[in-house]
């Protein structure tokens, strides 16, 4: 068996739906992956301890934000961002990453530990969750693109606070406009309150279509985040996403570009 389909056949085992669908065709031809310009690996993680403290209550204005023309111009404009408390305590800003062709876009609630320390979003235990959760669609990591409503790590990982994500919503606006997705995916409770304004608890209101109000209405499903999951590692709760993630991958295939 190839590597595509060894992978395609951990996911499905992983979210419990193995033999459910028929084996993937041919991996099809995608776009150049986005990178964050030049990022520091784990190992340079700490700042030097010369290192001047950066400056607090700094922001991009609205008018350079909205002037980004591509997300390598807007990460330029905004990785220096002090405008919340979160800046002063963080080690790498999470851009986000993927391909800015993306069809599917998936977003989180904030960088964590492994995260923090490598600047890119969803490298942990969840992100590889969340990487099978994508490998069982027929995605790869490449072909979609991830980010979160703030980029900057929570202390102790704890949930943003309303402000908090505020202060970093004009950017991830901006990331959708330029990538223009056909279709997002919210993982768990923050992105879908900060970003649609739904105060619905997510395991009410999972798996039920939503609309963003941008670039003509964008179709939002909204999924359980992969944290939950592994702390919830159910039969129920794997069939729960896995039925999310056929919806997207299924609206994009009747709706293509």
């Amino acid at each position: 068996m190839s590597t595509p389909l060894h992978q395609w056949r951990d996911a499905l085992q992983d979210l419990g739906v193995l033999g459910l669908v028929p084996e993937p065709g041919p991996e099809a031809p995608v776009a150049p992956a986005h990178e964050s310009a030049a990022r520091p690996g784990a190992g340079e993680a700490q700042a030097p301890p010369d290192a001047p403290a950066p400056p607090t209550g700094v922001r991009p204005s609205g008018e350079a934000v909205a002037a980004a023309s591509d997300l390598d111009q807007l990460e330029s404009c905004i990785r220096d961002c002090q405008a919340c408390p979160l800046g002063a305590g963080r080690i790498r800003f999470v851009f986000g990453e993927g391909t800015p062709a993306a069809r599917m876009m998936f977003i989180g609630e904030g960088p964590g530990r492994d995260e923090d320390l490598q600047g890119r979003p969803f490298v942990g235990r969840a992100g590889e969750l969340l990487d099978k959760m994508i490998a069982a669609i027929g995605y790869q990591r490449r072909d979609v693109y991830i980010t979160n409503i703030v980029k900057c790590r929570p202390p102790d990982n704890r949930t943003p606070t309303p402000q908090e994500s505020q202060s970093c919503l004009p950017y991830v606006r901006r990331q959708i406009e330029l990538i223009r997705p056909g279709v997002i995916v919210t993982l768990g409770a923050t992105p879908l309150r900060e970003l649609l304004g739904v105060k619905t608890g997510i395991t009410r209101i999972r798996g039920q279509w939503q609309r963003l109000d941008m670039l003509g209405g964008i179709p939002v499903m909204p999924t359980f985040h992969p944290a939950y999951v592994l702390r919830q590692y159910t039969q129920d709760v794997r069939r729960a996403v896995w039925e999310d993630l056929k919806a997207a991958r299924a609206w994009l295939d009747q709706h293509p570009k």
